[in-house]
């Protein structure tokens, strides 16, 4: 799972604003070569849709340069699953429509070579908690108190225990956190 989150646990802000965001030429180049070995990016209907609406062309923009052109060709390029009931078409650009988290379907995408796939979406996220189906979580925590919006984790009877697999602190002040699940960093 990879998501941007505040210092005080939301990752959108009440209207779902996301203009807190502090990711500079640094973090969006640490960013870019981490998903450049992803195997796939998963995503929730919002989510994708968010991202569909910007980055197919953002490296059409003579305005947009350097890490963000980047991503726009990696995001094209990268295989992705969105999950969504609703969506009557998955929209191009190497994506898949799957109608519901099937966890027996994710472990078979898991165990298929490619790398790793990144989970991205609060909803989507919980979903696989309650299967327990997330591997390694990688918050960005950014140097914000937003007071209200959409918290990362909903309430769960669901307890994860976890290991820290490494840290790093950014010029901007974004910290990323990096968990695996307990036990996991020796199986692989």
């Amino acid at each position: 799972m990879w998501l941007s989150v505040s210092l005080d646990g939301f990752i959108e802000g009440p209207d779902r604003e996301l203009d807190w965001h502090l990711v500079d030429d640094e973090l969006h180049r640490y960013v870019n070569d981490q998903l450049r070995q992803m195997g796939a990016f998963l995503s929730g209907r919002i989510t994708h849709e968010l991202m569909a609406g910007f980055w197919p062309t953002a490296d059409a923009d003579p305005a947009i340069t350097g890490p963000m052109a980047e991503f726009a060709g990696i995001w094209r390029d990268m295989p992705k699953i969105v999950f969504s009931r609703t969506l009557e078409q998955a929209g191009g650009y190497h994506t898949t429509l799957m109608r519901e988290v099937v966890p027996e379907e994710i472990m078979a995408l898991k165990a298929q070579p490619g790398g790793d796939m990144t989970l991205g979406g609060a909803d989507l996220a919980a979903s696989f908690r309650e299967h327990d189906l997330i591997d390694e979580y990688r918050l960005y925590v950014h140097p914000v108190i937003l007071g209200r919006g959409t918290p990362l984790f909903r309430a769960s009877d669901t307890r994860t225990g976890l290991e820290l697999a490494g840290t790093r602190t950014f010029g901007n002040g974004v910290v990323l956190l990096h968990y695996r699940r307990a036990g996991a960093a020796a199986a692989g």
